[in-house]
């Protein structure tokens, strides 16, 4: 009875030190979104930004769902004002501003990050293709609500909002994945 009983304690002291385990990297992804992503390069309505990159990075380290969440927290953070966002600035105004479609299609593209990267994280090549077809999802949603609040035609709000885009966040996407999967081995996922 009592080897039961302390197995049973130590399951729990397990799964409690997880749950802290999980709550502190999921603030602390909050927080590399939150430094990374104001940082930016503006270019034109589009800016250079490192919020993919501190994404890519959050999903090696916890699991899609508490990635997703560390995403939600971030914009979050940044919609009641606090400037975390491109260029040091926040509120609700950058969520309807041209930008908006690439800060909301980064979430779609989070999870999916996580979802595959669950299966793949330790094939440098696979790893690559997955992060850079997630970041079709937000292209293309950036580029539909750009076009849309610019009142351009998509091919026009394409080639301003993804084309300049496309080499730098591939050169993102191949740093995410030496620094994610050294990450990843030495913090260790949660499932």
């Amino acid at each position: 009875m009592e080897n039961t009983f302390s197995t049973s304690n130590h399951t729990q002291g397990n799964s409690v030190n997880d749950a802290v385990k999980n709550m502190t990297f999921t603030a602390l992804m909050t927080a590399v979104i939150c430094i990374l992503g104001p940082l930016s390069l503006p270019i034109g309505p589009v800016p250079v930004s490192l919020t993919n990159l501190a994404i890519y990075i959050t999903m090696y380290v916890l699991n899609w769902k508490s990635g997703s969440i560390a995403y939600v927290l971030y914009m979050l953070i940044g919609l009641i004002g606090i400037p975390v966002f491109s260029g040091f600035t926040g509120g609700p105004a950058k969520l309807i501003g041209p930008t908006g479609g690439y800060l909301i299609g980064f979430l779609p593209m989070a999870m999916v990050i996580g979802i595959c990267l669950q299966k793949v994280w330790n094939k440098p090549v696979l790893s690559a293709v997955v992060l850079e077809a997630a970041t079709w999802i937000p292209y293309l949603l950036g580029t539909a609500w750009l076009s849309f609040s610019a009142r351009m035609d998509f091919s026009a709000a394409f080639a301003v909002g993804v084309t300049p885009f496309i080499v730098i966040d591939f050169i993102k996407v191949c740093a995410a994945v030496c620094v994610g999967r050294i990450l990843r081995k030495r913090l260790g996922v949660l499932g």
